[in-house]
């Protein structure tokens, strides 16, 4: 049984028109349930073998994460996108009813959406810390049978078999946009994904380049801005978690045991900072310290709602932590905040604010929450910016400031982030010695710019259809020869730009000419060189650049040179 709950405002549905004969009949009219944990439920073909025990162990669950969200309402809602392996209609039913039924004797508010309906519906999110959650319930026995069905897969030496469990994960190309990130990661090379680790990019060569482009940038604009960065392990003790608040609130982690000793594959990369920060005493000629991390971070997520780059298991974080006193705090936002917008105007992208409010679920007393909501507030003030209120979604450890980028379709994505916490310093002992020579405790702020790469990777592709510019584009010049007489010059020309520290391919196959553009147009290549026997004899070269129609012919190759190391340069 594979369940996704989400903590939302609301739920509205509405049923359209049955799915299956076997449709529970009921009245076709619009349903909406206030504060709600709804909870998208698919029922597996294992789940058969103890249906009972299936019932039991999933009411369970939603009744412990209702009272941790404190939900008013409970939703049961099959979602059969959740499993490729789903049981018999009458099998899920049955689950279904048993876990309604099971709610209702625990005196729990619950409703069921109909089963074996197409229906149409919109959900609200809370946002909070615990408002998605996934969970894979397996009946008694199944675990054991799975682990014996392993050892005798591996021991009988069945490679075939194996071959086949981690075949290659395939798009299903009917129901996504020419435009979908997906689409034109496989057209032009960039990544790929594999049943052997869900929600895990496979880099190509070419994706990898894209993805190197975009932290060389980072580093540089972060060294300028007076950041260090560090790194910290994957794998830390399970201690480090129960302080900072991670281990209660987040139950997607991945554990691992070792001599006796829980730990977790990290989450996030706060934590890591905090021990940076604590191995060595500190004074307030210290501060501010901007310490900045392209961490690896691991989050378990069904494999129903993984999304390409945009929903992922493994993704990299570029976080910084800011440790700093009260007084430095509006100066350290206000460089943030320029640092931010620095980046998005380099993109192209467009973005609305908000200042994101103390959640329900939180540490830290009110005191402490409006000092640092009220600071977050000024600082918008000061610096002119337009923003709403998004009450009830700020961090479990202080308020925050959300950026909302606009693509190309209109649809916006969260990404960037200001995050100001009084807690975890508390949490974490931390300390420095001031002017006074006392001890006293720093602020700290988080904070992205990206969020994860692989997802602002994913939404630069659709935002530019592809089409990036040519200090991003994996491959930035293609050599093309009009005939084979021509492939020894367009060889030389390929290597005068190798040379020049300029990402090129040359195509000397025999096909036509128009072929060989269209080929190089599909990979979103910024020029196309061709060389013919004019071009050899005057020594120049035939221009075409990605978006014009009309091509350039008698360019001196130097000049060329020159003009595209300006652009790649200064990042144009």
């Amino acid at each position: 049984m594979k369940i996704l709950l989400l903590h939302s405002d609301f739920i509205e549905w509405e049923p359209k028109k049955k799915a299956i004969p076997s449709a529970e009949e009921i009245e076709k009219k619009p349903v909406r349930v206030e504060d709600a944990l709804v909870v998208f439920s698919a029922v597996e073909k294992s789940d058969q073998a103890n249906l009972d025990d299936v019932v039991k162990k999933t009411a369970k669950e939603i009744i412990s994460v209702r009272n941790q969200v404190n939900a008013k309402n409970v939703v049961v809602y099959p979602y059969a996108h959740l499993s490729s392996d789903l049981s018999s209609p009458d099998s899920a039913l049955y689950v279904l009813k048993g876990v309604e039924k099971a709610l209702i004797e625990a005196k729990v508010p619950v409703k069921r959406a109909p089963f074996g309906w197409y229906k149409a519906f919109d959900i609200k999110c809370k946002g909070h810390p615990l408002s998605e959650l996934s969970r894979d319930i397996l009946p008694e026995g199944v675990e054991r049978a799975k682990a014996k069905t392993k050892e005798t897969k591996e021991g009988g030496f069945d490679y075939k078999q194996l071959l086949r469990d981690i075949s290659k994960t395939r798009l299903d190309k009917d129901n996504l946009k020419d435009n979908d990130h997906r689409i034109l990661g496989q057209r032009m090379d960039l990544f790929s994904f594999s049943e052997v680790a869900p929600g895990m990019v496979f880099w190509h060569d070419k994706g990898l380049t894209i993805y190197n482009e975009l932290i060389s940038f980072w580093r540089e604009q972060h060294r300028r801005a007076g950041y260090q960065e560090i790194s910290t392990p994957q794998i830390m003790d399970k201690k480090l978690w129960q302080i900072s608040g991670h281990w209660e609130k987040y139950q997607n982690n991945f554990i691992t045991d070792y001599e006796g000793r829980s730990f977790a594959v990290k989450p996030m990369n706060c934590p890591g900072g905090m021990m940076v920060y604590k191995n060595r005493p500190k004074s307030y000629k210290d501060l501010p310290l901007r310490v900045g991390e392209l961490g690896i971070v691991h989050r378990q997520e069904l494999s129903g709602v993984l999304t390409g780059l945009f929903r992922v298991i493994c993704f990299t974080q570029d976080d910084a932590h800011i440790f700093c006193t009260e007084d430095q705090l509006e100066g350290e936002i206000g460089r943030i905040m320029d640092l931010v917008d620095m980046f998005y105007k380099k993109f192209g992208l467009t973005y609305h604010v908000e200042l994101s409010t103390r959640p329900e679920k939180r540490i830290g007393d009110d005191r402490i929450w409006d000092k640092a909501e009220a600071k977050l507030e000024e600082t918008l003030k000061h610096k002119k910016m337009a923003y709403k209120i998004n009450k009830g979604d700020g961090a479990f450890y202080g308020p925050k400031i959300d950026y909302h980028i606009k693509d190309s379709q209109g649809r916006t994505w969260q990404c960037a982030t200001i995050q100001l916490d009084f807690a975890m310093p508390e949490r974490f002992d931390l300390t420095y010695k001031g002017e006074d020579n006392e001890d006293h405790r720093p602020v700290m702020l988080h904070r992205v710019i990206y969020g994860a790469i692989e997802r602002f990777i994913g939404i630069l592709l659709e935002h530019l259809d592809g089409n990036l510019p040519v200090w991003l584009s994996p491959v930035q010049v293609r050599v093309l020869s009009f005939t084979d007489r021509n492939n020894k010059a367009a060889s030389e020309i390929a290597k005068s730009l190798e040379e020049a520290k300029i990402r090129v391919e040359c195509d000397l196959k025999s096909n036509t000419l128009e072929y060989k553009v269209r080929e190089a147009e599909i990979q979103r290549i910024p020029y196309i060189i061709v060389i013919g026997d004019k071009e050899e004899q005057a020594k120049t070269i035939a221009l075409r650049t990605r978006g014009e129609k009309k091509v350039k012919f008698g360019i001196k190759l130097e000049d060329f040179i020159t003009n595209i190391r300006k652009e790649i340069e200064t990042r144009a």
